[in-house]
């Protein structure tokens, strides 16, 4: 059952640069910042620092990565430090996109081709229908996923 609150569940605690970027990462969000990004080489303990901003802030969450491969792998990490709350799976539900393309040497039309897969689509109902009903959400995006997401008025 939810309690609506952010649980860190971890053994370690920050150490090396985490701790002052958790601070400014904080700092940023309680000053008003509207975009943030947290940088380090990879292995460095960002999803730990992330995961610590979360926990210490308290708020819906939204973590963009720059694409499925990374997201796949955010969310796993996040599930594990936060497996009382909801994270959530959010990326484009096209198994494979080809937009359309006109070739003006040959004047050839190649019309736009897609297929969009099932599983992705719930993971992508889960997610809203989690924001809807809850406020402890972590929402592990990928880029792509934000296009083709409807009219403002279709979900008004």
């Amino acid at each position: 059952m939810s309690t609506g609150k952010f649980i860190l569940h971890s053994g370690y605690i920050p150490s090396g640069d985490q701790p002052e970027a958790i601070a400014r990462l904080i700092a940023g969000v309680e000053a008003g910042a509207t975009h943030q990004t947290l940088q380090g080489i990879t292995g460095s303990g960002k999803t730990f620092t992330m995961a610590n901003v979360i926990h210490r802030l308290q708020r819906p969450t939204l973590i963009l990565a720059p694409n499925k491969t990374l997201t796949a792998q955010l969310y796993l990490e996040m599930k594990q430090f936060f497996p009382e709350n909801a994270v959530e799976y959010f990326v484009s539900y096209y198994d494979f996109f080809q937009p359309e393309v006109y070739i003006p040497g040959s004047d050839r039309f190649i019309p736009k081709d897609s297929a969009i897969n099932d599983h992705l689509e719930r993971l992508r109902l889960s997610t809203t229908k989690a924001l809807i009903e809850r406020q402890d959400v972590i929402v592990v995006a990928s880029v792509s996923s934000i296009y083709g997401l409807g009219k403002v008025r279709t979900s008004s």
